[in-house]
């Protein structure tokens, strides 16, 4: 933790595609296929296979090769520790958020408009 107590943004997930890709995959259970996911983040095959292994390497998600009537299914799903990661991060970047918003909206003050409204936190459980 740093030393004015501000939460650490955990750079696996900050990363944009890696935040769309986690974010996919906690969408769902079952998982994904890698042509959905490919899909659905709109990569090429190398761009998602380079960070799916940067996610594997971390044990935030897990990989399985099968087949299905004799075709490769390539399964990608969030791991237990993927998930929970991925919740302190996403916790950790409304923290920042929530900051950057407020000192927004301080430098604003006594004008019209404010730049964003201030939400309340979300609770995960």
């Amino acid at each position: 933790m740093r030393t004015d107590q501000r939460p650490e943004l955990d750079e696996l997930f900050h990363q944009p595609v890696r935040l769309e890709i986690m974010a996919e995959l906690c969408s769902t259970s079952e998982g994904r296929s890698f042509t959905d996911l490919r899909e659905k983040c709109g990569l090429t095959d190398g761009n998602l296979s380079r960070h799916l292994q940067s996610l594997t390497q971390a044990g935030a998600i897990k990989i399985k090769k099968s087949f299905v009537k004799s075709r490769p299914l390539t399964s990608i799903s969030v791991t237990s520790r993927g998930r929970d990661s991925f919740l302190r991060y996403l916790d950790a970047l409304d923290d920042v958020l929530r900051d950057a918003s407020n000192r927004a909206n301080a430098g604003v003050k006594g004008k019209e408009r404010q730049v964003v409204g201030a939400l309340p936190k979300p609770v995960r459980g």
